[in-house]
This record gives structure tokens, C-alpha cells and sequence, in this order.
């Protein structure tokens, strides 16, 4: 087992966006969860919690709700700025733990994103954006969105996380008002991140951007364990659409479909599942595939997930260099760092 192990995905809340959150959340079930959870806002506790795996650092990312979630795009680029601000300040305090970020953008003012992008880049050294897979409910292929995605790839050339998110009033039924048993969140969410990578290839997102770097969380939802369906379902698009017009967006794509699936990153984010996991890096290849966390949602709210994450690369009995690349290599590329530990 190697000692350096980048966390590449999991989340922090500074206690001045956690108030934001408590003042301007719309979603009590959301707030109450993310209030309670210590680990994400206590940085004194999360660090006494990681001397318990030694050689791990923890790139951090806020956690749901982003900053367009909270409010308007008159008010969410200061809210972004809050979030980013106390991000940096973490890894300034606790840089051996947490040497870098990821930031935030209030998506639904584009043009303030892009500056807030350039901001938390070149003045707070973050080292990429993370976006959700809706922007409230609006898809990621909206022409407004694609600036950012170009910006971040050929103006700063770093990666992208995409964080899914649907919420709990969306309902599962169309006669029910809302979500039962979690169902939102613990499938709906690995679907949303399929759906939303699903619109980037066909949209033809990934053509225009070959060189966009983005990492899927829950190691690209459900495209792995899928991915024998979607090739042969995707290789037919247009059979069953009654104009037969979607057949014309194959010959619009210069490879077939799930070549361009391939092209996503997937974290080790599996709850633990070896199998999951064993799928995910048939599907995305050990070139592709990140260890990360989601630390501090497990049930244990914070320790779990690292330990079983480990446990499930473990378990898999990778040769050396394998293990290397999914526990810091390819991170290390991703985040444009040179040297190896």
C-alpha cells in the first residue's frame, strides 16, 4: 500500500458560507443536515480525525448547496466569493492536510462566474471549479454554460468536478409531491450525473472541448455498470424517436458514443463496494479513475468512507503502478503537479 494518498473529492463548508446556508436555504432537510454535521465545518476536529490515516491530503470542495442554490445572481456571487475565500483560508491554516481547493461559482450569473473563475484561480490558488450537474434545474449544454467549461480547459487548463444534486421536492411519481425514503439522493443522484454527462457527449460538448478534464463522482454514476446498454441502445438513437432527427446527431460525432464517455473521470466514491469499483476501472481504465472520499457523508461522519475507499482499492489487488496512479498519480496530473510522493 502506498503512504501518499490524494483525496481528490470531498467536502468542507468555512463557518461563513455554513450561516449563509442557515439564512438563505431553501431546503430545511438540507440545512438541518449540513448544520448538524461537524466535521464539515469544525477544521480543528477534521484534521485531528485525519491524523488517523496518515500520508492522506484531502483536496477540498464545497459541499451542496452551492452558491446559485442560495439565492439570485444578483446576490450569489458574493456567496461564492464567501465560500472560496473561507476555502483558501483553510488551506492557508492547514496546508500539509488540505494543500488545495476546488471553487465555487454562482452558476446562475454566468459572467460573474467566469470572473469569480478567474478570481479563485489566479488570486487564491484554487486548482479548478466545481460545478453541480444542474444549474437549478437548467442543463449543463446551455450555450451560457459552455464559456465556463472553455475557459477553465483552454484559458486555465485544469480539471472540472462535477457534484450531482437533485433535491428532495423533485418526486419520484408525477402524483406524489415529493421524494420518499431518500430515494432523491441516494439514486437520484448517481443518476443526474449520468443524465448530465449524457448531455455533454450528445450535445457534442466534448467535441468542441477534447481537452476538458472532468471528474464524475460516484465514479461516473451509472455508465460503468451500464455501459453494455448504452452502447448498443445509443447505437440505434433515433429508432425510437417518431421524427428520427436524434439519428442525425450520430453522424454529427466524429466516434461512437461511449468513446466519449470514457473520456470522464470517476472517483473511488462506491460506499466501499469493491465490485463497484472493479466496474468502474474496467469501464473508465486505471488512467481515469481517482481515489476520493466524499468524507464527511458517511455514517460515521467522517472517518468511513476514507477507510472503506482504501479497503476497496486494497481489496482489488492492483499491481503497484495501478495503485499508484488511482491513489495519487493521476491526481498529481489532474492537478497539475509535477513531482511524485
Amino acid at each position: 500500500m502506498t503512504d501518499t494518498k490524494i483525496d481528490i473529492y470531498n467536502h468542507v463548508m468555512p463557518p461563513a458560507y455554513v450561516a449563509l446556508v442557515k439564512q438563505h436555504g431553501k431546503e430545511p432537510g438540507m440545512v438541518k443536515r449540513m448544520s448538524n454535521l461537524r466535521m464539515l465545518w469544525d477544521m480543528p476536529a477534521r484534521v485531528e480525525m485525519l491524523k488517523g490515516f496518515p500520508g492522506v491530503q484531502q483536496v477540498i470542495s464545497l459541499a451542496v448547496p452551492s452558491p446559485e442554490m442560495l439565492g439570485g445572481p444578483d446576490v450569489s456571487p458574493g456567496y461564492a466569493r464567501v465560500a472560496n475565500e473561507g476555502m483558501a483560508e483553510i488551506c492557508r491554516q492547514w496546508p500539509e492536510t488540505f494543500p488545495y481547493f476546488v471553487a465555487s461559482l454562482p452558476m446562475n450569473n454566468p459572467e460573474a462566474a467566469l470572473q469569480e473563475m478567474d478570481y479563485a484561480i489566479e488570486k487564491l490558488g484554487a486548482k479548478g471549479v466545481q460545478i453541480l450537474t444542474s444549474v437549478n434545474g437548467k442543463a449543463l449544454d446551455e450555450p451560457e454554460v459552455f464559456k465556463i467549461f472553455e475557459r477553465i480547459t483552454n484559458v486555465h487548463n485544469m480539471p472540472v468536478w462535477m457534484h450531482p444534486t437533485r433535491p428532495g421536492s423533485r418526486p419520484d411519481y408525477p402524483n406524489e409531491d415529493k421524494s420518499k425514503y431518500e430515494i432523491w439522493q441516494v439514486l437520484g443522484w448517481p443518476m443526474e450525473t449520468s443524465v448530465a454527462m449524457s448531455r455533454m457527449v450528445f450535445s457534442g460538448l466534448l467535441e468542441r472541448l477534447p481537452n476538458l478534464r472532468l471528474i464524475t463522482h460516484h465514479c461516473g454514476g451509472m455508465l460503468p455498470y451500464f455501459s453494455g446498454r448504452a452502447e448498443t441502445l445509443w447505437a440505434q438513437l433515433g429508432s425510437r424517436s417518431v421524427d428520427g432527427s436524434e439519428a442525425d446527431v450520430l453522424k454529427s460525432l466524429s466516434k461512437p458514443p461511449i468513446e466519449y464517455f470514457k473520456m470522464f473521470y470517476g472517483d473511488t466514491v462506491l460506499g466501499g463496494s469493491s465490485s463497484a469499483l472493479r466496474c468502474g476501472l474496467d469501464f473508465f481504465g486505471a488512467d481515469k479513475v481517482v481515489f476520493a472520499s466524499d468524507c464527511p457523508f458517511d455514517p460515521e461522519e467522517g472517518p468511513m468512507f476514507i477507510r472503506e475507499g482504501i479497503r476497496s482499492i486494497e481489496d482489488l489487488k492492483l499491481d503497484t503502478e495501478d495503485a499508484r496512479k488511482l491513489y495519487f498519480g493521476n491526481a498529481y496530473k489532474l492537478l497539475g503537479l509535477s513531482h511524485h510522493g
